[in-house]
């Protein structure tokens, strides 16, 4: 009796141990969550003061909080070319000086030749969905499907396009009324399902909670393999729109509602991953493509101290609010490191265990030690501010020199190329108010050099936004 205790005692542990194994092996899932002209300044953990976001506050608490991290441009479509990429998207045709982003006439869209995060992630075994917006094609070839992504579902392109006469102008009437809900039949935008149209015009009223559950069911589908999870939300971009359940909530207005059934959705997905236990081995990041679109007054978001919003090169148009979670992974800090969403690439590939491609230049950093809290230094100690087909800025470690400046749109549109570039300490002053260039020529001179250097590395494609 005692031998044959014995032997199911060592069955039992040969079990617990081998489940280990398996689970210690098996590649962590990854899922991004991206907003559309969300600011600095437009989440609790971020400083605001009336919009309640308390999933999202805690997934800061919980994981880390990036307080210097980019986006690779400062409007919609090439900045989602360059998270999906790792690289600028001056190098793949996805930024031009005509035509910003990919409009419903548009016949181009990210090209075949690019590697996508999802491409890499599928050829090791993972599972992979988009959800939301693309904005990087809408004809089929360019579509998430022929990307990597196994499964898509969302609108191809920006919420106000297709807009459609007969209706009250938006921008009038979000002035006019800081609560004003357009017609869902003022803008003619799609439902796409893989390839196929599905719905149109889009109910934006039900949108957000829908993308959410979207993402719920591929996590409860592939939750015995790794997945990779795109969740793109279409706002808080205009034209603005809250489920019954949130409108006329927030403390803030419609704008908030928005935010905060955004929130409630990232609450969803967390409990869900908690709920199934693959919260220890699942890696979920959020942040936005740009910053807010401020010539919409009260329907735009804030950059907070950060000057300037969307469109633009100064740190309110290309520095977001950014968490990362993973209880099992990212260590709980405050990280004041710099990062920017090209970076998800190269980090991804090293947490799921493989290499880059090394076929192309990638303008990513491997941010996993940061992450694991196995380094306080990041790899990334630049940034290149790309505006239309021009480079604006440059960011050096805490120096940012100005060659050009533009606003947003609406807002101070006049050009200004200045010689010398403007100088600014932006450890010291994030809001971008005080030149010191003249305090400071070493550091312009080191800048000039590095922005030179960085310019022959520019061989640029067919521009796929002007066709």
């Amino acid at each position: 009796m005692r031998r044959t205790l014995s032997i199911s005692r060592s069955f039992i542990l040969l079990a617990v141990v081998s489940c280990q194994i398996v689970e210690a092996a098996r590649k962590p899932n990854f899922v991004v969550i991206f907003c559309d002209d969300l600011g600095y300044g437009d989440l609790g953990c971020f400083g605001h003061p009336t919009i309640q976001t308390p999933y999202l506050d805690r997934m800061a608490a919980e994981g880390q909080k990036w307080t210097n991290f980019y986006v690779g441009a400062s409007v919609c479509t090439p900045s989602r070319a360059a998270l999906l990429t790792g690289r600028y998207p001056i190098r793949n045709g996805m930024m031009s000086a005509k035509r910003r982003v990919l409009f419903p006439d548009s016949q181009g869209g990210i090209p075949a030749s690019e590697v996508t995060i999802a491409e890499l992630l599928k050829s090791q075994g993972y599972a992979t969905a988009a959800v939301g917006k693309w904005h990087l094609g809408h004809l089929p070839q360019f579509l998430p499907t022929a990307h990597g992504f196994d499964t898509y579902w969302g609108i191809p392109y920006s919420n106000d396009m297709d807009s459609q006469k007969g209706f009250p102008g938006y921008r009038q009437m979000a002035k006019k009324d800081s609560n004003y809900v357009a017609p869902i039949e003022q803008f003619n935008v799609p439902i796409v399902h893989d390839t196929e149209v599905i719905e149109r015009p889009a109910d934006q009223h039900t949108i957000t909670r829908r993308y959410m559950q979207k993402a719920i069911e591929f996590i409860h589908q592939h939750q015995d393999e790794p997945f990779f999870i795109y969740l793109a939300h279409s706002l808080p971009h205009i034209p603005l729109y809250a489920g019954d359940e949130f409108l006329g909530n927030s403390r803030r207005g419609l704008f908030g509602d928005v935010i905060e059934e955004i929130d409630a959705g990232v609450g969803s997905i967390l409990a869900t991953l908690k709920d199934l236990g693959l919260a220890e081995n699942t890696i979920v990041v959020f942040t936005s493509d740009n910053g807010p679109w401020l010539t919409f007054d009260t329907h735009g978001g804030s950059a907070g101290l950060l000057r300037d919003g969307k469109g633009t090169t100064f740190e309110g148009g290309m520095r977001e609010p950014t968490i990362f979670w993973g209880p099992g992974h990212v260590k709980p800090t405050v990280q004041r490191e710099m990062g920017a969403t090209m970076d998800l690439l190269p980090t991804f590939c090293s947490l799921a265990g493989f290499d880059p491609p090394n076929d192309r230049l990638l303008d990513g950093y491997d941010l996993s030690s940061l992450l694991l809290g196995n380094t306080t230094q990041s790899p990334r100690d630049r940034m290149f501010y790309w505006r239309e087909e021009e480079l604006y800025a440059v960011r050096v470690g805490p120096w940012k020199a100005h060659f050009i400046t533009q606003g947003c749109y609406g807002r101070e549109p006049k050009r200004e190329v200045h010689d010398p570039p403007q100088l600014y300490h932006l450890e010291h002053d994030p809001a971008e108010e005080y030149n010191l260039a003249e305090l400071h020529s070493e550091e312009i001179a080191k800048i000039k050099s590095i922005a030179a250097e960085h310019m022959k590395s520019i061989q640029k494609m067919e521009n796929q936004l002007t066709k």
